[in-house]
């Protein structure tokens, strides 16, 4: 009895102590998550790089977009945590990452659209992300030529809860030098519920995509956060590591193809079982020629 109450404190404790570097070597509770200049110097902890592909290797490839649904339970560490001063600095989801890596100027550029034709800036992704709206009351002190008093101003903030999902394209290669099926994935995207669609109550809303990130770019942000490990909270994983391991769920929409790259939802429309197996053609299509390269 006396081990398992042990361990129901564990556990229970387990996910504040997540990620929480420096816990053994702090001296104040303030240390706690804090590395030294010496310590971040011993681990010169990189991204591991890609490596060098020569297209004359390149034997076949196909781009695919798919999508990462939130709601799918594999796919919760790139949602979670929704509040992250709770649990400190170091656990963010992934839409915090990205975006603190936006307004830091860590990735430089954003993109409209997946083929990363036309960049956007933060002053035009900003009535998406907030919106503030004046009350009756406020608009009452202004026409009785009164100073608007912010209390009677709403501002609804897009945040990490409203991320719906991910839309990811990603380019699936056979490399003839190593004699494998690879992937790399090139562009990702949030799908949110917009200001505007939040601070209506919307409840039929739809996601739409906020803006797409050239993934090579963003690659030094998502390696230094770090996402949570169920399995062993001393070992947590990286988002740049989650998602160049696959380690996520997803459903094709679109592979390039001859009518332009249309969406399957274009041409199997109104039947969202027959667009799931659609999906899963692709996906096998291009399972198969791997396996299919080894028959004799």
């Amino acid at each position: 009895m006396k081990n398992l109450f042990v361990l129901l404190i564990v556990a229970v404790l387990g996910g504040n102590l997540y990620a929480q570097t420096n816990i053994l070597n702090a001296d104040t509770p303030d240390e706690i998550g804090k590395k030294t200049d010496a310590q971040i110097a011993n681990d010169n902890d990189e991204p591991l790089p890609y490596g060098y592909v020569d297209e004359r290797d390149i034997l076949w490839a196909k781009t695919t977009w798919e999508y990462i649904d939130l709601d799918e339970r594999v796919n919760l560490p790139l949602l979670y945590p929704i509040d992250t001063g709770r649990l400190g600095s170091e656990r963010m989801s992934l839409f915090n990452v990205l975006l603190k890596g936006i307004r830091s100027g860590e990735i430089k550029n954003v993109y409209a659209d997946s083929y990363f034709n036309r960049k956007r800036t933060l002053e035009e992704l900003g009535p998406t992300l907030s919106r503030r709206d004046t009350l009756q009351a406020g608009y009452e002190q202004l026409n009785a030529g009164e100073e608007l008093d912010p209390q009677f101003v709403r501002r609804t903030d897009v945040d990490g809860a409203d991320v719906e999902g991910y839309r990811v394209r990603g380019y699936w290669y056979f490399d003839t030098r190593q004699g494998e099926l690879r992937y790399r994935l090139l562009g990702i995207c949030p799908m949110v519920i917009d200001a505007y669609a939040k601070s209506q109550n919307n409840p039929n809303a739809q996601p739409v995509e906020l803006f797409w990130i050239f993934y090579p770019e963003a690659r030094n942000v998502l390696h230094d956060a770090q996402v949570f490990n169920q399995s062993n909270t001393a070992q947590p994983l990286t988002f740049d590591h989650l998602l160049n391991a696959r380690r996520f769920d997803a459903v094709i929409y679109k592979e390039d193809n001859v009518q332009g790259d249309r969406e399957v939802d274009e041409y199997v429309a109104d039947n969202a079982l027959m667009q799931l197996l659609e999906s899963q053609r692709i996906k096998e299509s291009i399972r198969n020629f791997e396996s299919d390269m080894w028959n004799y």
